[in-house]
């Protein structure tokens, strides 16, 4: 399939620039595949489309302030750091803009959480191909220590802060509630819509609530720039499958329960390790790229929670070949959906509503 397959356009006051009020007060789209139906409720009713056997599985992965403030050390311009994946201790990978003044051998001093001296530095010490560098990072312990001090909620370009400060609530928002093992740089956003007493309540109900992890990188939320989706090369992400969660799901599945997936992360870490296990769950920690596009046959996932997501992104491509399994002809419905969404007024991307395909 092409890339430009997956455009369409989008009026900008539809881009959410704030949550929801209140975590599930979000919308949700319902759009039932077996008939391409599709409802319009609030995130608050999900429990109505869940049953007893089924198990939800969210990704608990937890966001870190990933944004940094640097001066150069020899010409005193600034740098804006995204830091991206870490190495070791006081070794990170990062987007680094603007990154055409930040060869090998370049020394930074690192900003506080105002903008002012830290005492700590960088120096530039090695590029890949996709332009990221490497830092190394003295005169502090440990910098993962001092994010939460020193650096930023990471929000993505297309939600628009004031440089003071920005909004406050963001650091609560963008950040699921059931948030464990640090190191995402970008939330998984269809969780963002949960709160505890919508995961009790589901419990209640006999649906088995499960967690697994993957640390969201820059690639996931990165537009295809290929052609063809053959052409994409995904970014490689650290991902952690608990035994307990393999062994509900199997057992589910025997069962005759749903897994409903919560996010494109949560879909790419189940069926990444059923593809390498012959469909089975064994539990573990490793690395994944895959690259989940029309058509593809899940082994998995029988229901996907997810966002709306931007024109060429991969999750929307993930979300095409998840509305019509093994086929081609997914697109056309998620994008006949988006288009319900969008006359509605639904509020899209990142903070905005939620959309269920059964």
């Amino acid at each position: 399939m092409r890339t430009a397959d997956f455009d369409f356009d989008l009026a900008p006051e539809l881009i959410a620039q704030q949550p929801a009020g209140e975590r599930d007060a979000s919308r949700l789209l319902v759009l039932h595949r077996d008939r391409g139906a599709v409802e319009h409720r609030q995130f608050r009713c999900l429990p109505e489309y869940l049953r007893e056997g089924d198990v939800l599985v969210l990704n608990d992965s937890r966001v870190i302030p990933a944004r940094l403030g640097a001066i150069n050390r020899q010409t005193g311009g600034r740098f804006q750091l995204l830091l991206l994946e870490e190495n070791g201790t006081n070794d990170w990978w990062v987007m680094l803009r603007p990154g055409r003044r930040a060869r090998v051998g370049t020394q930074m001093a690192l900003c506080d959480g105002q903008g002012q001296g830290s005492g700590a530095s960088a120096s530039v010490v090695e590029t890949n191909e996709e332009g990221h560098r490497r830092l190394r990072f003295s005169g502090v312990p440990d910098l993962a220590e001092k994010l939460e001090a020193w650096g930023e909620v990471p929000l993505p370009p297309y939600i628009h802060r004031p440089e003071a400060g920005g909004w406050q609530g963001d650091r609560e928002r963008y950040q699921t509630v059931f948030a464990g093992p640090a190191g995402s740089v970008a939330a998984p956003t269809a969780g963002l819509h949960f709160t505890q007493p919508l995961l009790e309540a589901l419990r209640s109900q006999g649906v088995r609530v499960c967690f697994l992890t993957l640390h969201v990188g820059l690639g996931t939320f990165a537009p295809v720039k290929a052609e063809t989706l053959g052409g994409h090369k995904m970014h490689e992400e650290r991902y952690e499958l608990s035994g307990e969660t393999a062994r509900v799901i199997t057992e589910a599945k025997r069962a005759g329960g749903r897994v409903i997936a919560v996010g494109t992360t949560t879909v790419r870490v189940l069926e990444s390790v059923a593809a390498r296990n012959q469909g089975r769950l064994e539990p573990g920690a490793g690395r994944t790229r895959i690259f989940i596009y029309p058509p593809w046959d899940f082994r998995v996932v029988d229901a996907l929670l997810t966002n709306f997501h931007l024109p060429r992104s991969t999750l929307l491509m993930l979300a095409s070949a998840f509305a019509a399994p093994m086929k081609t002809c997914g697109l056309e419905a998620i994008l006949s959906a988006y288009a319900a969404a969008a006359q509605r007024q639904y509020r899209f991307f990142s903070y905005g509503d939620a959309m269920l395909i059964l």
